[in-house]
């Protein structure tokens, strides 16, 4: 039986507002609010890296889980940003929390990266670290920005302890899904900037997560009305509603941050994930849903209890 015995997160400290985006880009400050629901993002300064955002979150979870990185049997390591092609940031962090033999799994899963690393750690045994780390601003802030991407997409890392001792929220089941056919529909390219066929993805995520979350739900016998919270990947609060909608349950029970963070890619289910139990009140028995949708096409989701 596995668990989420906590989560962390990392954020760089320069806020950026939509009207310094909007003139970046060349559109009004009110327009992208309207179109995504974001009011100010996060963008790393030169000397945070993907790395340090993720070594940050990652002791930011330790300590709050009270586990010792010594204690850990594995890390996985999800980001779509890394600066190079190899190795991943995974064995750097890995070295930078004190370890200098346990394995350290990249996942270049963008978007979905954290949850599919949830997934997966919770077949493993001991203390399993899942990290997601972004720096999109380096994707989206190229030469000639993409007025449709480059007002979406900000910076910071997530993070979250899975265990097979003991922990707050119960691993009740995960579902994981790839359809390649949609690859070319959102990508990074090595020597370029971010490419996304919005209305292909938008499309797909509109009919992929919710079907994904009764599907992991109704093979548990659990109706979404019976979930206390759902943390989805923060993309922008119109998909966000669309897949409340999809679902059948208030928008109300969707945790979003989504208006402060914009959307950090893979780290962004973990972000919210950390603010949201940092403040909840569960009560035993209560659940909680996770999805994602990312890159790939990748989307899956998860289900836990209050143990």
């Amino acid at each position: 039986m596995a668990y989420l015995a906590g989560f962390g997160a990392a954020l760089p400290g320069r806020v950026v507002p939509n009207r310094e985006v909007a003139d970046l880009v060349g559109c009004e400050a009110d327009w992208i609010r309207d179109v995504s629901g974001i009011e100010e993002r996060r963008w790393a300064s030169d000397e945070e890296t993907v790395v340090s955002l993720g070594v940050a979150a990652a002791r930011d979870c330790l300590k709050n889980a009270g586990v010792e990185a010594s204690a850990l049997g594995c890390i996985f390591v999800s980001s779509g940003t890394s600066p190079r092609r190899f190795p991943g940031p995974a064995a750097t962090i890995a070295k930078e929390l004190g370890l200098d033999s346990t394995p350290a799994i990249d996942l270049p899963v963008a978007s979905a990266g954290g949850l599919f690393g949830m997934a997966l750690a919770s077949r493993l045994p001991g203390y399993t670290l899942v990290v997601a780390a972004e720096k999109m601003s380096e994707a989206v802030l190229k030469p000639a920005p993409d007025k449709n991407t480059s007002i979406l997409f900000g910076d910071g890392a997530g993070a979250c302890l899975v265990s097979q001792h003991a922990g707050p929220l119960r691993i009740i089941d995960s579902l994981l899904c790839t359809d390649g056919s949609f690859a070319d529909d959102l990508q990074l390219p090595l020597d370029g900037s971010l490419l996304m066929n919005g209305r292909s993805v938008i499309l797909q995520a509109t009919r992929k997560l919710p079907r994904v979350i009764l599907d992991v739900l109704a093979r548990n016998g659990v109706a979404a009305q019976d979930v206390a919270e759902f943390i989805v990947h923060q993309a922008n609060l119109n998909l966000l509603q669309r897949v409340a909608t999809g679902v059948g349950v208030p928008i109300e029970r969707f945790y979003s941050n989504i208006a402060r963070y914009g959307n950090t890619s893979s780290a962004s289910v973990l972000i919210a994930a950390r603010e949201w139990f940092a403040q909840a009140r569960l009560q035993p028995g209560q659940r909680v849903c996770f999805a994602v949708f990312g890159a790939g096409f990748h989307w899956g989701s998860l289900l836990a209890e209050a143990a």
